[in-house]
């Protein structure tokens, strides 16, 4: 799926894990300060993965949905962003996932990114809650909104 000056492709956990494992290090435990030991679960063999490259194949932001139905380590490297990178990730993750029959859909967002998912159709549920001694909010897709 070209679309600009980046591709967004469903990939491979062990072919692309280079690449996937890069972009997460780079924002979750190198700019966020994530701890390794909570960055990393059982869950990457399983999901689905989606991944962001630029025109020389460089990876610039992933994102996965588990079999459970979870959108999570949506990532974005720092230069990309506000770029329509994480736009066209999660487009192309809630499409695979709704082919896949993995519905409903939800996420725990980081405060600052609700507006980004409100935008693409979910809504907060419940209570804010620390993680990774970040502030985040529970979110799922919108029933009437289904399509990606």
């Amino acid at each position: 799926m070209p679309t600009r000056d980046f591709t967004i492709s469903q990939v491979d956990w062990e072919q692309s894990r280079p690449l996937l494992r890069a972009i997460r290090e780079s924002v979750f435990i190198t700019e966020q300060g994530v701890p390794k030991a909570l960055e990393w679960d059982d869950q990457d063999a399983a999901a689905l993965h989606v991944l962001a490259t630029d025109s020389d194949g460089n990876g610039i932001g992933t994102g996965r949905v588990t079999p459970a139905g979870q959108i999570g380590r949506m990532a974005v490297v720092a230069e990309w962003r506000n770029r329509g990178v994480g736009s066209a990730l999660l487009t192309q993750l809630l499409r695979a996932a709704h082919a896949d029959g993995r519905k409903p859909l939800f996420l725990n967002a980081q405060k600052a990114a609700i507006a980004f998912y409100l935008r693409h159709g979910f809504h907060s549920v419940g209570e804010e809650f620390m993680e990774a001694g970040i502030a985040h909010q529970r979110m799922e897709q919108d029933p009437r909104r289904t399509r990606a």
